[in-house]
C-alpha cells in the first residue's frame, strides 16, 4: 500500500477517533489522534498478519498469533484509535464503532478480552503491563521457531511506572531480538507535561544503558516517515538486541485546536468542536 492510500487510511480513523469520543462523551482523542499514523502503517503494510477471511466476510483472528506479527496496547486509553483501525483492516465492522463505551459494547473504554472483541489479545489500560506481555510473548514466539515480529507501544508519561523497567532489564538480558517497542514521545499526560509531572530525562540513554537498540522517528505524524521507520526497525532485527523507538509525535494531530496541548488527553469535544475537527479530516473510506 502507497503512501497516500496509508494518510487516506489515517485521515477516515482521526475521523472515526473524533466521532466515537464525542458520541459518547467520553475518550481520549488527544493520543489516539497522535498515534494514528503508526498504527494504520503497522497494520495496513508493515505487519504481518493472517488475511483469510471468514465469517462474515471479517479477517479470521486466534488468539495465538502463530505465524503473525503481533501488536500490543499498552496504553489501553488510546483505544478509539485501536478500535477504529482494527475496524477498517476487516476485523469487524466499522458500524459497530457507534457502540463505543456504550452499555454491552464490544469497545469498552479500555480494550478487554471477555468480550472477544477480535484483535484484542490483552486487556490493556492499567499502565506500565504492555511491554511485560510483549517480552513473553516474543520468547513464546522464539521457543515455537516463530520468526514473525511483537510490537507493543507505550506512552512517554508510562514511563513512570515501575514494571515497564523490570522488563527493560529482562529482555536485552534474554536476547528478545523479536521485539519492537515504542514509545510514544509526545511530552503530554493527564496531568500536564511529562516534564512537569515525572521528568523522564534522557529515555534514549536510559534504554541505551539497560542494553536496547534505540532509534527516533522525529516525524511520527508524517506517513512516509513512519514507514521508513518501521522499515529500518525490522533491520535491526534479529541480532541479539530488542529495539526501543522513540515515535516523536504531537497529541491531538490533525486537528489543529486539539494539538499539542495535554487538556486533550482525556475531553470530548462538543457539536461545534467536532464540526470544526470533521472540516479539517476528509473522509476517505466512508463514515460508519
Amino acid at each position: 500500500m502507497q503512501i497516500k492510500e496509508l494518510a487516506d487510511i489515517a485521515s477516515q480513523v482521526r475521523r472515526d477517533i473524533v466521532r466515537m469520543v464525542h458520541g459518547c462523551n467520553s475518550g481520549h482523542p488527544g493520543g489516539s489522534l497522535g498515534c494514528t499514523d503508526l498504527l494504520v502503517a503497522l497494520y495496513f503494510q508493515q505487519m504481518k498478519i493472517n488475511n483469510r477471511r471468514g465469517k462474515g466476510g471479517h479477517l479470521t483472528f486466534k488468539m495465538d498469533g502463530n505465524g503473525e506479527d503481533i501488536f500490543f496496547l499498552s496504553n489501553g486509553h488510546i483505544s478509539p484509535l485501536f478500535y477504529s483501525v482494527l475496524a477498517r483492516r476487516g476485523y469487524f465492522d466499522p458500524a459497530e464503532l457507534a457502540t463505543f463505551r456504550k452499555l454491552n459494547s464490544r469497545l469498552q473504554g479500555h480494550p478487554t478480552t471477555h468480550e472477544h472483541l477480535p484483535g484484542i489479545r490483552v486487556a490493556s489500560g492499567s499502565l506500565g503491563q504492555g511491554m511485560s506481555v510483549a517480552i513473553g510473548t516474543a520468547l513464546a514466539k522464539k521457543l515455537n521457531g516463530d520468526d514473525k515480529l511483537v510490537y507493543v507501544l507505550m506512552g512517554d508519561g508510562e514511563q513512570q511506572e515501575g514494571q515497564v523497567w523490570e522488563a527493560a532489564q529482562f529482555a536485552p538480558h534474554h536476547k528478545v531480538d523479536n521485539l519492537v517497542a515504542i514509545i510514544d514521545f509526545n511530552g503530554q499526560q493527564i496531568d500536564g507535561s511529562t516534564n512537569q509531572v515525572m521528568n523522564n530525562r534522557d529515555l534514549k540513554a536510559k534504554y541505551k544503558a539497560f542494553g536496547w537498540k534505540t532509534m527516533d522517528i522525529k516525524a511520527g505524524n508524517d506517513m512516509e516517515e513512519v514507514v521508513k521507520g518501521l522499515r529500518k526497525a525490522k533491520r535491526l532485527m534479529g541480532k541479539g538486541e530488542p529495539l526501543m523507538i522513540l515515535l516523536h509525535t504531537e497529541m491531538g494531530a490533525g486537528v489543529d485546536f486539539m494539538m499539542g496541548s495535554h487538556k486533550w488527553h482525556g475531553v470530548a469535544p462538543n457539536d461545534e468542536q467536532l464540526a470544526a475537527a470533521l472540516a479539517q479530516l476528509p473522509e476517505t473510506l466512508g463514515d460508519y
